[in-house]
């Protein structure tokens, strides 16, 4: 885990400027979710709207959005492909992207693009310098 003054971001990951993080599986699939900087901005999550299974997405779309105390927050798809799974424990517990922002995905894509797009995203030594610049 590396720090980035009050923020952690975990090793092995794949960062976009919106905050996401994107895991690949050994299957190829890649797990999605959100990073420590985000779960902290948008305060005490309420509700998790889960993406439907079968959808479609681009990089950059919207994957699904997150209702916070605060305000309602889009995530973007930090890679392109099929929605093959959502995490369903976010549907009663959405708190848990607060408590384990890394240990808890939101949803899983099977990508269409990976390697070319892969190139796109930040390892965590770049997005924790990038946190440092915000």
């Amino acid at each position: 885990m590396i720090k980035a003054g009050e923020y952690k971001v975990k090793e092995g990951l794949y960062y976009t400027k919106d905050h996401e993080w994107a895991q690949v599986l050994e299957d190829g699939t890649v797990l999605v979710g959100i990073s420590d900087y985000a779960q902290k901005e948008l305060g005490d999550l309420a509700y998790v709207e889960l993406p439907e299974v079968g959808k479609e997405v681009s990089k950059g779309d919207v994957l699904c959005e997150l209702e916070s105390v605060k305000a309602v927050s889009e995530v973007y798809a930090p890679v392109s492909g099929e929605v093959v799974e959502v995490n369903e424990v976010l549907e009663d517990s959405p708190e848990v992207l607060n408590e384990e922002p890394y240990e808890n995905w939101i949803a899983k894509l099977k990508p269409t693009n990976l390697e070319e797009e892969l190139k796109g995203l930040m390892d965590a030594e770049a997005y924790a310098k990038y946190l440092e610049e915000i």
